[in-house]
């Protein structure tokens, strides 16, 4: 199966099942406010969930991605209707150390929501320092 088809199935994935995906995974609706965030992307960014459910994840949670190679990137993508996902690859500048990650983002089926899945690039484990 293709890593693309792969991803692509999670367009039905349930909330309450992100914590099993082995990846970072963070659930915004159309305006970019965080729905839902997964144990792996609080891990790897070292926020807990409780302190960003809810939050906008574009100006209050990681406003790095307030450019248009991310931000520009998924509203190009939301733009046009027959995309279900789209990747690209992202280096994540994060206060605690910096990532190569390689970014999708998913339409969730039936709902006005996006799951952006941040997969490490770099193959350090989550949780592990980067500089």
């Amino acid at each position: 199966m293709s890593e693309e088809s792969r991803l692509w199935r999670l367009t039905d994935i349930a909330i309450d099942k992100l914590d099993e995906l082995p990846f970072g995974a963070i659930v915004v609706d159309y305006s970019g406010n965080i729905v839902a965030y997964n144990q792996y992307e609080a891990r790897m960014a070292r926020l807990e969930r409780e302190a960003v459910i809810g939050r906008n994840f574009f100006r209050d949670i990681a406003p790095c991605t307030a450019v248009q190679a991310f931000q520009g990137k998924l509203n190009a993508f939301l733009s046009l209707p027959d995309h279900v996902s789209e990747s690209f690859d992202y280096f994540f500048p994060f206060a605690h150390g910096s990532v190569d990650v390689t970014i999708t983002f998913i339409k969730l089926a039936g709902k006005k929501q996006i799951l952006i899945a941040v997969e490490r690039t770099d193959k350090t484990p989550a949780g592990v320092p980067t500089s």
